[in-house]
């Protein structure tokens, strides 16, 4: 058994708005390193850990977290669409331990992901060869959100898990930091808003492109929470340095106010921080950051890959 981490931001701007001179060729190499090292490290099982933006999970059953035995894509924001490779048996292995170190995950055997878990898995894989992807989503934008206590206990039962696996296993974490787009509330939806985020259903390709279309229309406007580079790096430091404290001690209403509604999707980062800690890894480094308004996200990207992986 080996395990890694690798933690990123996404964001569905990327391609679509071109932010600063040099921003992106400095993204795209930092990304390229690190894709060298995981290809390196070639993992055997990743566990990738992202939010969803309800395309996956809706109000008519709400999960904290949902480990998905068969997943597909659903293709938003330029991401590939189709099946991931999973594996059912090891899906449900996985929510039997979490269960039994007293973590409530769900499973789906008809899951779909988003940009938030594939952007990333995109990134750094050739995606006709991906190696057995266990997706986790966790909620991060449907209040009531799991608190953060919970998450970290998810992630140190996930690690316990991870390190009993054959192989070398691959931890991702999507989301974050800083950033506030669009997302409805159920509390202030219009009726037709409020019946999509509770029945959900998949989006033809009108809606779909109306969607994305007032996405891209807010960014333009700037509207929101502004990003938070001095929070973003004092939950990155708190995060590499292994300061569960004071990640811990935030509350909902902080984060929502320094970091806007995005930055719920912190939860990813600490649910695999927790999981790469508890099955060894201690190589924790920030390899990027940087408030990108055009994407509307503080950017960053962090790994906690074995030492002997090449830089």
């Amino acid at each position: 058994m080996t395990v890694g981490a690798v933690f990123s931001s996404h964001s569905p701007l990327r391609g679509r708005r071109e932010p600063a001179a040099g921003v992106s060729a400095a993204v795209a190499q930092c990304e390229h390193a690190v894709t060298e090292r995981v290809a390196a490290f070639a993992p055997d099982t990743v566990i990738a850990i992202g939010p969803d933006h309800f395309n996956g999970l809706f109000y008519r059953l709400m999960p904290a977290f949902c480990v998905g035995a068969e997943a597909s894509s659903v293709g938003d924001w330029d991401t590939p669409a189709g099946p991931l490779p999973t594996d059912p048996a090891l899906a449900e292995a996985c929510v039997r331990h979490l269960h039994e170190h007293g973590v409530d995950a769900a499973v789906s055997y008809r899951q779909d992901v988003d940009h938030g878990v594939t952007q990333l898995l995109d990134n750094l894989f050739d995606w006709r060869a991906l190696p057995t992807v266990v997706p986790l989503v966790v909620n991060c934008a449907a209040p009531p959100l799991p608190p953060l206590a919970r998450v970290q206990q998810l992630g140190a039962a996930l690690g316990a898990f991870a390190a009993a696996l054959p192989g070398r296993v691959l931890l991702l974490a999507s989301g974050g930091l800083s950033h506030d787009p669009p997302i409805p509330a159920l509390t202030s939806a219009t009726p037709v808003v409020r019946e999509r985020l509770i029945a959900g259903g998949p989006l033809d390709a009108q809606a779909r492109a109306a969607r994305e279309a007032r996405v891209l229309e807010a960014a333009e406007q700037g509207a929101g929470v502004p990003l938070n580079p001095d929070w973003d790096r004092r939950v990155l430091e708190a995060l590499c340095s292994g300061d569960t404290a004071s990640v811990l001690a935030l509350d909902d209403a902080e984060i929502s106010r320094e970091g806007g509604c995005g930055a719920h999707e912190i939860r990813t980062w600490i649910a695999a921080a927790a999981a790469a800690r508890a099955a060894g890894c201690d190589h924790f480094r920030i390899e990027y950051y940087r408030a990108i308004p055009e994407w509307i996200a503080g950017y960053a990207i962090m790994t906690a890959l074995p030492p002997g992986i090449p830089d």
